[in-house]
């Protein structure tokens, strides 16, 4: 496959608390960025494919400029913002009407028109027609084009976006669209487990920031890379606490985007910290890997810390902890010294072809029929009467997850225990190794037999035409 052509950037830059997060969400069409009245809340790069005046380019959404960082997490912040304008094609640059011309807006202005990189500058905040003299300030700024809008409300939005992206050069050739030869994949985890030195390592860029500090990453970061013909997105995320302990409005709106990347990811890498061991926390991101549909694959970080002796009982004790999860593999790594790491891609492809298997009919039908002369059901013995369970057919009806509907006389005497005995037999014929596999069992449509009453939340019908209680009761209606 032909490498796809790089899509021009635009990066909305500024300083703290003018309103980028928020203008980008408004672009975006979604809460895509986190925002709050808390300056300096985004702390990393994050980006979202847009169309606009018939050309496709990525919006990337910065931290917050500031002349004189401060060292430490700050510094490093400072430093992901300065990378993504010098990556950017174009430059939004937003400032804040309300509070007017500040000495540091001045100061960006200055680095800024070093640079020979199509830029307009918007006056944010210009909510109503009596604001519109906030603007003149600025001017003084020397900037060609400058533009009045409200992130809150929308106004002139797009118009300044419209005049950027018009000065930007023609693409070399075809944007890059998502297909059968993309990965997307989204690290989760507890916080402070190592994701972000994860993804640096994984894709052998400085792309996310890295701090001792737990909860650095708070918005999604979406990395990509391609490597033997297969583009891989990483999705870094911010870590994921119980709802009971999301306290602050950055953590709470963290936990959400995570969520919404396992939605869109083909694969989840459930990061632990092999050095502290498993944690109830750990195990309450992996319920909700399941919950979410996502395969999954596990990485021990950290595996630098942990004593030569002590490994097989480390691996033991997350094996046990995470037995619910669908059979994953369990790779011990190291963010640090990168150890085992080239083991993460194979396993990663292994986990996305396993969710998007299909099976064909005549071979689900042939393994349904040995599985359950291996072990037959329970006899149902519902109502004071003993009744054989029979299974009639089963056919798959999606993807990520496999899911299958099973068809048999009795639906609800089948018991749990069943349930899980058809799902690790059919995991196992069919190398379902790391995705979850629903299966939904179906009574089996019997034309003009008696039909015993619909158990609550239970298909009304199997395969054939659907079958309406209000239309059966005006057929009946119409014979009396």
């Amino acid at each position: 496959m032909p490498p796809a052509a790089r899509l021009p950037i635009v990066a909305i830059v500024g300083r703290p608390n003018v309103g980028k997060s928020r203008l980008f969400n408004r672009y975006a069409g979604t809460r895509r960025a986190l925002v709050d009245d808390q300056p300096g809340i985004t702390r990393d790069r994050i980006a979202e494919e847009l169309e606009l005046a018939g050309r496709r380019f990525l919006l990337v959404d910065t931290a917050g400029l500031e002349p004189d960082p401060e060292e430490g997490l700050e510094s490093a912040v400072q430093a992901q913002a300065e990378v993504a304008v010098e990556q950017a094609d174009a430059i939004l640059f937003v400032v804040d009407g309300k509070a007017g011309l500040l000495p540091e807006d001045e100061a960006i202005a200055r680095a800024l028109r070093r640079s020979d990189k199509p830029l307009v500058l918007a006056v944010n905040k210009v909510d109503l027609p009596g604001h519109v003299d906030r603007v003149g300030d600025f001017h003084r700024l020397g900037f060609e084009h400058v533009g009045a809008i409200s992130a809150e409300h929308g106004g002139g939005c797009f118009d300044v976006l419209e005049h950027l992206v018009e000065r930007l050069e023609d693409p070399a050739g075809p944007s890059a669209e998502a297909g059968e030869d993309e990965i997307r994949i989204a690290l989760v985890g507890r916080p402070n487990v190592g994701k972000s030195s994860l993804t640096n390592r994984l894709t052998g860029d400085e792309r996310v920031v890295v701090s001792d500090v737990p909860g650095t990453t708070r918005d999604r970061v979406d990395v990509r890379v391609e490597h033997e013909g297969i583009t891989y997105t990483w999705m870094d995320t911010a870590g994921l606490r119980r709802p009971g302990r999301r306290h602050r409005t950055a953590e709470r709106g963290s936990a959400l985007m995570t969520v919404r990347s396992l939605e869109i990811a083909q694969v989840a890498l459930l990061v632990v910290d092999a050095s502290e061991g498993l944690t109830d926390q750990d195990a309450h991101v992996a319920a909700e890997i399941v919950e979410q549909g996502c395969a999954v694959v596990v990485l021990a970080n950290k595996w630098d810390r942990v004593e030569e002796g002590d490994s097989r009982r480390v691996l033991d004790q997350i094996e046990h902890g995470l037995r619910f999860l669908p059979d994953p593999q369990i790779i011990p790594v190291s963010a640090l010294t990168g150890a085992r790491v080239k083991r993460v891609l194979p396993a990663v492809r292994e986990a996305a072809a396993a969710a998007l298997r299909e099976i064909v009919t005549a071979d689900l039908n042939r393994w349904l029929q040995q599985v359950v002369s291996m072990q037959p059901p329970p006899v149902d013995r519902h109502g004071g009467r003993s009744r054989a369970v029979r299974f009639y057919y089963g056919t798959q009806t999606g993807t990520r997850p496999p899911t299958f509907v099973l068809f048999c006389n009795e639906p609800r005497a089948i018991a749990a225990s069943y349930r899980r005995y058809l799902e690790n037999k059919l995991r196992e014929a069919f190398d379902f190794r790391g995705t979850p596999v629903r299966i939904r069992l179906r009574p089996r449509s019997q034309k003009g037999s008696q039909k015993r009453p619909q158990a609550k939340g239970e298909a009304r019908s199997g395969p054939g035409r659907p079958r309406n209680r209000e239309g059966q009761g005006r057929r009946r209606g119409r014979s009396r």
